[in-house]
């Protein structure tokens, strides 16, 4: 996993080499992504259809067969043989994808933390621009950071506390690699004599600790995280919110994030059968509405990038379900054209 992983972050670096905008480069890379997997969407959608058009059969036999557990299996067997489906042709294909959606969760998620922490470093060095250019996204300020207007467009402590050991190893190996940045960065920690240490995870925690304090006596990284006066730490609901001066975003990807899902969600329900409870309620509306409102919390969550990653995911999908739905009918159409001509009296 690691291998690929690794792979895929190299790929989207080389995107981003050639574009010189990781928003972009994040659009490119997930359409990507998508093409690689629309074959196992094809075959786990075609399965989908096929359960479909033999469930009014199936529910026959369970009307007739209900008392009789035991022949209504044997019945039901009978049916997906004469019928060539597989039970598992619907969900099996769409599983074997799920490495490469993890391995391309962990190339976004490294490639978000190692930005994280040399925007860090910037702001320790004293840069004019930290978050550069190609870090930006059309309203979003920083790609790395939440499209939100209660998040500041600066790494702030809740999000560099959480980042792990190797993240920040990583980072530091890969500010050593910017012989100016790097030397402005050492000027400052010996300066205040500090030295960081990222080998083991106490002496990780003591230099983040460390970090954070310098940040504090930053000028400009204290204005990039300034709260508006009399809008810190408002209760709303069951969260505390803060509204920032330099705020990132306005909350327009994670809103999308969910308007997506629904979309998608409709065009993925429109060729599977409606799923029932126990006491035959469908469980249709709940998903309709459970996975966009977990997307919007997923989105909220994390930074701009994976948001971006999940509009786009869910925009190509829904695409690519009228896509393959268009190709099976015309595939069905032309199996009862081919049914009925043999039958025919020629």
């Amino acid at each position: 996993m690691n291998a690929i992983s690794q792979f895929l972050y190299g790929i989207l670096n080389g995107i981003n080499g050639l574009v010189n905008n990781y928003g972009i480069s994040i659009i490119i890379f997930t359409i990507l992504m998508r093409m690689v997997c629309m074959p196992f969407d094809y075959k786990s959608r075609k399965g989908m259809r096929k359960m479909t058009l033999i469930q009014p059969k199936l529910n026959e036999l369970q009307k007739k067969y209900g008392n009789d557990k035991q022949k209504m299996q044997q019945k039901q067997a009978e049916l997906m043989k004469k019928e060539g489906y597989n039970p598992l042709s619907g969900c099996l294909p769409m599983l074997l994808t799920w490495p490469l959606m993890i391995a391309m969760f962990t190339a976004m998620r490294n490639i978000a933390n190692e930005q994280l922490v040399m925007q860090t470093f910037r702001y320790l060095a004293g840069e004019a621009v930290v978050v550069q250019p190609q870090d930006a996204f059309l309203w979003v300020q920083n790609i790395w950071m939440t499209d939100s207007p209660f998040v500041p467009v600066a790494p702030d402590a809740n999000a560099l506390n959480v980042l792990t050991r190797d993240v920040w190893q990583n980072a530091y190996t890969l500010l050593q690699s910017d012989a100016d940045l790097f030397a402005s960065v050492q000027a400052v920690l010996e300066g205040a004599g500090v030295t960081l240490d990222f080998t083991t995870d106490v002496t990780m925690k003591q230099s983040v600790t460390e970090i954070l304090k310098l940040l504090g006596q930053n000028a400009e990284y204290q204005a990039a995280v300034q709260a508006v006066p009399g809008w810190q730490g408002l209760n709303f609901f069951l969260f505390q919110i803060t509204v920032f001066k330099d705020y990132n975003g306005l909350l327009i990807l994670p809103v999308l994030a969910g308007v997506t899902q629904v979309l998608q969600t409709k065009f993925m329900n429109a060729q599977q059968p409606q799923q029932t409870t126990p006491d035959g309620k469908g469980t249709g509306n709940f998903m309709k509405w459970f996975f966009p409102c977990l997307s919007v919390f997923f989105c909220l969550s994390s930074n701009a990038g994976f948001a971006l990653y999940w509009v786009v995911s869910s925009v190509v999908s829904s695409v690519q379900s009228i896509v393959i739905n268009k190709m099976l009918e015309k595939k069905d159409g032309e199996a009862e054209k081919k049914v009925a001509g043999e039958g025919s009296v020629k």
